[in-house]
């Protein structure tokens, strides 16, 4: 199967081989498709499966089929990302960016932590896919410098994540802002309670995609526990990166102070190492995040938030350091290495305290991780636990608050329950095309719709950008946006 094949155009499959990718990823095959037939999508996949170009292609392609048959149409914000961190934010418009370069579409990115005057000169000059964090989109819409009236898809991007750092009264504050008419489409590493919510409220019969099992890890990555005294982990961090000569190292602590402290300290031990975290300024995190992909750092300590956006193609390492307070952030963790099919390694350094953690995470993951104790950090027989501090607690050895909790139930908006339609199966092969539910081999495409009226794109997005609009008159449900 080729990127051409999935139905776009010459100017998109140029520049995606130009990017070396000429296969596409099973939730790329899966995906696009579905995008291209305008309804709503949710999609289970995991970090690293190529999920950004499964929605960003077919959108590029949508819009790009637009302008082809509406030449005379403006130019506007017809496409909204939003994604839960300033780093995803970044790296996500940088694929639009890379995407869409023979095309003559426009992208900018919208994020705090900096001035916000060259965000609206960007706006002001016209652009057609808006990649924002929930905060931001919030201060344009307050201030009104982004008129969204004509959008026309909405894109919630690792979803999971922006309801666990508590994002969901944002959410629901832009959803309240946006047009009723709109294409929805739902992205999520795991499948929580909250993020089931969520789908019920926001989309509409949705196709339901997973390339991955729930809340597992690829099997490219090996994995593996070196039980250690908490006092020794540091020590035995820096025995490791030294006896292995590793490099492109991205370790996990559990909070922000923990983070610089790791840093210094291995800093001291003649390891070059930096720490980014919510409380680094952006240049600050933006130099490191170049730093360490272009080999020049050899670690990078992280909060689980501010990792999110590291998109590194073969990181060959990743060590917990702290392991997470939640199971699925440790999904979240490793799944920066093994990405695409690539090989990868996740080591976690856990001490009697993280026992508990470690148990849940492997009643997760539906396994139980290989350990090796290491010769010379043998861990105490004898050590007691001594209480981990939960998130948004003070205090404590590693306590305190990455970002929050405060996910809570997205809601139901007081609608039934439905239950979403498949797109396709579960796909083992990488480059296959999708098994409908009666055997066949094509993703399955959303029913034909309405046409939306007001020059929006089609929802065939087909490469010659023919085909009638797929869009779905939503005006009876206007009232359950954003609740």
């Amino acid at each position: 199967m080729s990127f051409a094949s999935l139905g776009l155009a010459e100017p998109l499959v140029r520049a995606v081989n130009e990017l070396g990718y000429t296969q596409p990823t099973p939730i790329q095959a899966q995906a696009i498709p579905a995008v291209l037939g305008g309804g709503d999508l949710l999609a289970g996949a995991q970090t690293g499966t190529g999920k950004t170009a499964g929605f960003t292609l077919p959108i590029l392609q949508r819009l790009h089929a637009f302008y082809a048959e509406n030449r005379g149409a403006r130019r506007a914000v017809r496409a909204l990302i939003l994604t839960p961190t300033r780093e995803l934010a970044a790296q996500v418009e940088e694929s639009v960016r890379a995407y869409s370069k023979y095309v003559k579409l426009r992208s900018t990115v919208m994020f705090g932590g900096v001035s916000i005057n060259p965000q609206i000169d960007a706006l002001k000059r016209g652009v057609d896919i808006v990649v924002a964090t929930p905060g931001r989109l919030l201060d344009h819409m307050q201030q009104k410098t982004i008129d969204v009236s004509s959008l026309d898809i909405l894109v919630l991007d690792e979803a999971d994540r922006m309801l666990d750092m508590g994002f969901i009264h944002d959410i629901k504050r832009v959803l309240a802002k946006l047009p009723a008419k709109r294409q929805n489409l739902l992205f999520s590493a795991t499948f929580s309670d909250e993020i089931k919510s969520l789908a019920d409220s926001l989309l509409d019969s949705p196709a339901l995609i997973e390339v991955a099992r729930r809340n597992t890890t690829a099997e490219t990555i090996a994995q593996k526990i070196h039980p250690v005294d908490r006092d020794r982990k540091r020590e035995l961090l820096t025995h490791l990166i030294r006896e292995h000569n590793w490099f492109q190292v991205l370790v996990f602590t559990r909070t922000k102070h923990g983070a610089n402290r790791l840093a210094e300290q291995l800093t001291k031990d003649g390891i070059s190492a930096m720490a980014i975290h919510g409380n680094k300024s952006q240049s600050a995190r933006t130099r490191a995040l170049s730093e360490f992909k272009n080999c020049t750092l050899q670690v990078l300590v992280a909060t689980d938030i501010a990792a999110r956006g590291i998109d590194i193609d073969q990181l060959p390492h990743v060590v917990n350091f702290d392991l997470p307070n939640v199971p699925e952030d440790y999904v979240h963790r490793i799944g920066r290495t093994g990405r695409a099919g690539a090989n990868g390694e996740a080591v976690s350094l856990v001490c009697v305290d993280e026992k508990q953690l470690l148990r849940d995470i492997e009643r997760l993951i539906k396994r139980e991780i290989s350990q090796e104790v290491i010769p010379g950090f043998e861990p105490d027989p004898n050590a007691k636990p001594e209480p981990i501090q939960r998130r948004g607690q003070r205090g404590g050895n590693g306590g305190g608050a990455n970002g929050g909790n405060g996910g809570g139930s997205a809601g139901n908006a007081g609608r039934g329950n439905r239950a979403p339609r498949a797109a396709s199966q579960p796909q083992a092969q990488q480059g296959q095309p999708a098994a409908r539910r009666d055997g066949g081999t094509q993703a399955k495409a959303a029913k034909p719709q309405q046409a939306r009226g007001g020059g929006r794109p089609a929802g065939n997005g087909a490469s010659n950008g023919g085909g009638a609009h797929a869009n779905r008159n939503r005006s009876s449900r206007s009232g359950q946006r954003g609740r």
